[in-house]
């Protein structure tokens, strides 16, 4: 077919966060049969972290059309979208839906197209998986995120392992489908002048005050060290903004108790932008760590805290970069296990161009496929009933799928006067987790 008229490929993808937005139309884009134009429509879950505007332009991903939903009302959008183009009264039929979900979210979701599909075998195909470092919750996720078409892993161990907890619950395993990050790329790393040392903070790790406040007095001190260095501290999110994890102590407040030295900044911006002039990344575990390792700039998982589960800095053992502040400060320079960074997705040898060729060809089987099955979760109110009904009514969705009595689901865009209602709960409710909930926490601890 020419390509002047050749049927655009119809994706959506629904996200519940920045980084999972980011994640969702990368991957959307990335794993599309080739030669295919796209047409991207986003969903954004109405909720705490709902990205804001100025977030959703510093990620850097942009789609044909963008709207806040709640969970019901994407739900009725798909239903339209189960058939064929020319079924449903909008004529919005999907080729590809995309979940950028936490795993209860996917699993709603799976349960509610279930619903709102029934029987029907022209769907869209399903794809979820996640956004960065599996390092937590490895059974709990896996298993919400069970009924799709296919299931993401981002590198030969992540698929080793998701294969192997499907397999060991007597689940399918077949949707586990090897694939990379879809962020990674950028140019090679180079030497920069000045000398950029960047620290890539996470919202919730670590989670205390003590912790985080030292992590700060080290990079401020290492700026101190080497004035001939620029420390930049990279801050996912600015106060009141939310990303996939709740952050109750921002760096930037408790930077302000702090005298800053002249060389050191505190950064916002897309996390490649701020790569193309890095030349030692530090972190605790954050996924920007595979980022730069992706480009082969230095790369730095800190062990000052120790190497826990609790912080994810676990996963790195092995890679060659862990290390603490006493030995960056002395001019340590890490030198990463090629091994280890190949096993971990991270392509820094040329093979990422094609690590979604995988997932291309069998959406491009599915696609080309007379129907497809219904979806099929392992999670039921047979296997799960002291479990699933608790996740399903969370998104106002009985045990069989369908939107409960009273749910919400508006036929239309909120109104001015409702937007404004709906903006002051949310900046109450982060008002309560960023200040409240911490006061209350140090009271019971007196």
């Amino acid at each position: 077919m020419p390509a002047s008229t050749r049927k655009p490929l119809r994706i959506a993808v629904l996200a519940d966060s920045d980084t999972r937005w980011k994640w969702g139309a990368l991957t959307a884009s990335r794993i599309s049969p080739e030669h295919s134009d796209i047409r991207l429509d986003g969903y954004l879950l109405r909720g705490r972290a709902t990205p804001t505007a100025r977030q959703l332009d510093e990620v850097g991903v942009h789609a044909d059309s963008i709207r806040e939903v709640t969970g019901v009302e994407f739900l009725r959008a798909m239903s339209e979208a189960g058939g064929d183009s020319e079924a449903g009264g909008s004529g919005k039929a999907y080729d590809l839906l995309v979940l950028a979900l936490v795993g209860g979210g996917v699993q709603a979701m799976l349960h509610g197209l279930r619903n709102a599909w029934g029987t029907r075998t022209g769907r869209p195909v399903v794809v979820t998986g996640y956004v960065g470092v599996v390092y937590e919750k490895l059974a709990d996720g896996l298993l919400l995120r069970h009924g799709a078409d296919l299931v993401l892993a981002n590198s030969r161990q992540d698929a080793d392992r998701f294969r192997a907890v499907y397999e060991g619950v007597g689940a399918d395993a077949s949707a586990v489908t090897e694939v990379a990050l879809p962020f990674l790329g950028g140019a090679p790393y180079e030497k920069h002048d000045p000398y950029t040392v960047v620290f890539a903070a996470q919202p919730s790790v670590p989670e205390t005050r003590k912790d985080r406040t030292y992590l700060l007095n080290r990079l401020v001190q290492h700026a101190r060290l080497h004035p001939e260095r620029e420390v930049l501290l990279k801050l996912r999110s600015k106060p009141g903004e939310h990303t996939t994890h709740i952050e109750e102590l921002p760096y930037q407040k408790l930077a302000q108790r702090v005298d800053l030295p002249p060389n050191f900044r505190l950064v916002y911006g897309n996390m490649g932008e701020v790569l193309d002039r890095t030349d030692l990344l530090v972190t605790v575990s954050s996924t920007a760590a595979l980022e730069s390792l992706h480009r082969r700039v230095p790369t730095v998982v800190l062990t000052d805290l120790g190497v826990r589960e609790a912080l994810g800095n676990h996963h790195f053992v092995g890679s060659g970069c862990l290390a603490s502040w006493d030995q960056l400060d002395a001019g340590h320079e890490p030198e990463p296990d090629a091994t280890w960074v190949t096993r971990q997705g991270v392509a820094a040898y040329g093979s990422y161009e094609t690590a979604f060729d995988p997932a291309r060809e069998r959406i491009a089987k599915l696609l080309a496929a007379d129907g497809l099955p219904t979806l099929d979760p392992y999670y039921t109110p047979v296997t799960a009933p002291g479990y699933l009904p608790g996740i399903l009514a969370r998104h106002h969705l009985g045990p069989d799928g369908a939107p409960l009595p009273g749910a919400p689901a508006a036929d239309r865009e909120p109104g001015p006067v409702r937007q404004i209602v709906r903006r002051a709960a949310r900046g109450a409710y982060r008002h309560g987790v960023q200040r409240v909930a911490p006061v209350i926490r140090r009271m019971g601890e007196l």
